[in-house]
């Protein structure tokens, strides 16, 4: 089809053809005077043009027109006031009429695949825009009155010409997916990182040399990177990722893997392909990596043989190395009480730049009065203590309840939780796996900020139940435990958790009721002794997994 017929911009406008002969129709069967056309999908044909009839079909929701030949829209379409989808994917637009941004009901708009080499004036007016897709264009700018467009949650600015991006791009407050990928960016706007609800960023195949550092992205789940010239990555660039799933950093110039790639407690896949790798840290066997890819890195530390068995044999490998990489007693400082800042070896740089508290790794069973002395008047927003050996948590903890938000005991010999942890209110991310802890006290529940909780390996029986009362939570990761039930009444109360993971524990059976639980987005429950779901239905994912525990709550 080259031409769209007359009859179907006049679909609202002309009586059918039926009404004309003597027929009787019913009131039922009178559609065309019972409501106006609300979606009209012409693609995959041969338009090259529409005309200005446009404006018969005022009702239209949707318009589909992708796959075409069209070089233009018709002015027309500023009448469509309605629209709240418009489908121009595939086409030959060079330029957008500017009466688009008459489309003030908007809310999804499809222009990928087209010859678009600048965005129209006064596009930032489609405020109730939502997903937006530009890529496979000719940008070379995104205009500056796009952070007004503050609605959107996803944006695809993907194979373009694009060598910036305006740092204005932060303030769209609720852009959860941002696709950067195949443009000529060298550089990312600093500001980007504090894009808060930012969950998915592709910036693959760019000229990125450095990287940011994400100091707010704290629901950023993927993390695209490959396929720049990456050369380094540091404990700043990791420090603050703390709900990531996937790191990808293939084809780039990467010497070395730092320790603080275990802070990355949520990590499932991380890819590290051709790279300069000679070596990587052995902390990196305690992530709960599910895919790890090494090839194309001149690796010494660990034999080809062991590469080639998958993932899960490398991390085991690194474990095994863990202990032997540990200081023999005579090597390490004693600690006590009179031992000077400078044997302490506080991380002042940490305190200053990172407003980061980091004593990880010492060995130690107790952290000195030097360390807390070292905070001196400096902001501390994480404190790291992780990797020791450590019995209770330090009291002095509580000298910093004003401004800490995350603080990491990972990897100690904590048995129980003091009340002084309790005390830190503005706490939203607490890490407390490899641990004993089999109990939380109560007192936690005055943690009325906290979003992401980590008891992986540790020894619970059931879910503690303060958990249920801290509704802040987001993120509750319980894997590696004996948990023996979970209370779904309860968990349908806490509305913002969106991750449970309950991986490798003891549950013989999985309440139907916690099909109800729908604002999760990942349930994980491999590893269990539960005979339903069976694994066919896990596979499938969350969504299936809680459809089918609703199909069998008893009626």
């Amino acid at each position: 089809m080259e031409i769209v017929p007359q009859c179907v911009w006049r679909i609202n406008v002309d009586v059918p053809e039926e009404a004309n002969q003597n027929l009787s129709f019913g009131a039922t069967e009178r559609w065309w005077e019972q409501t106006d056309l609300t979606k009209l999908i012409i693609s995959n044909n041969k338009l090259q043009s529409l005309t200005d009839d446009l404006r018969l079909l005022p009702a239209l929701t949707v318009l589909d027109i992708h796959d075409n030949q069209l070089t233009s829209l018709p002015s027309a379409i500023r009448d469509l006031e309605n629209l709240q989808k418009l489908n121009v994917s595939h086409n030959k637009l060079k330029l957008l009429p500017e009466e688009i941004t008459n489309l003030r009901n908007l809310k999804f708009l499809y222009l990928q695949h087209n010859e678009l080499a600048c965005i129209s004036e006064g596009f930032e007016q489609l405020a109730n825009l939502e997903d937006l897709d530009l890529s496979n264009n000719r940008l070379t700018t995104v205009p500056a009155s796009f952070s007004s467009l503050s609605g959107l949650v996803r944006l695809n600015l993907s194979s373009n010409q694009l060598k910036s991006l305006p740092t204005e791009i932060s303030k769209m407050k609720r852009l959860k997916h941002l696709d950067c990928n195949a443009n000529l960016l060298e550089t990312i706007p600093p500001e980007l990182t504090g894009m808060e609800s930012l969950e998915l960023l592709y910036l693959r195949r760019n000229k990125l040399h450095f990287l940011p550092e994400f100091s707010s992205c704290r629901l950023l789940k993927e993390l695209h990177l490959g396929e720049n010239q990456i050369e380094m990555l540091g404990a700043e660039h990791l420090t603050h990722l703390n709900s990531i799933l996937v790191l990808d950093l293939r084809d780039n110039k990467l010497k070395s893997v730092p320790d603080e790639i275990v802070l990355l407690q949520s990590l499932e896949r991380l890819d590290l392909s051709n790279n300069d790798i000679s070596s990587l840290p052995y902390s990196l066997g305690n992530l709960p990596l599910k895919f790890l890819a090494l090839e194309g890195n001149p690796l010494r530390t660990i034999r080809r043989e062991i590469i080639n068995k998958g993932t899960q044999e490398v991390l085991k490998y690194l474990r095994s190395k863990i202990k032997d990489e540990r200081p023999s007693h005579s090597d390490s400082v004693t600690e006590t009480a009179m031992t000077l800042p400078s044997e302490s070896r506080v991380n002042v740089q940490a305190i200053i730049t990172l407003k980061t508290l980091d004593y990880s790794d010492k060995q130690t069973t107790l952290i000195s009065d030097d360390v807390f002395d070292a905070v001196k008047s400096n902001i501390i927003t994480s404190i790291n203590f992780s990797k020791n050996q450590l019995h209770e948590i330090p009291k002095r903890i509580v000298e910093l309840k004003e401004m800490v938000s995350d603080v990491n005991l990972s990897f100690n010999k904590l048995s129980f939780i003091s009340l002084e942890l309790c005390m830190l209110q503005k706490l939203t991310v607490l890490d407390l796996r490899n641990n004993f802890l089999n109990f939380l006290p109560e007192e936690m529940e005055s943690l009325i900020r906290l979003q992401i909780i980590n008891l992986s390996f540790n020894r619970f029986k059931i879910l503690p139940e303060v958990l249920y009362r801290i509704l802040t939570l987001e993120t509750i990761l319980i894997s590696n435990n004996q948990v023996g039930s979970v209370d779904p009444q309860k968990m349908k109360m806490m509305e913002k958790l969106t991750t449970l993971d309950l991986q490798n524990n003891d549950l013989l059976h999985i309440p139907p009721e916690l099909g109800n639980c729908v604002n999760l987005r990942t349930l994980l429950l491999d590893g269990n002794p539960f005979r339903v779901p069976r694994a066919t239905i896990l596979m499938k994912g969350t969504a299936a997994i809680l459809e089918y525990l609703r199909d069998r709550i008893p009626t």
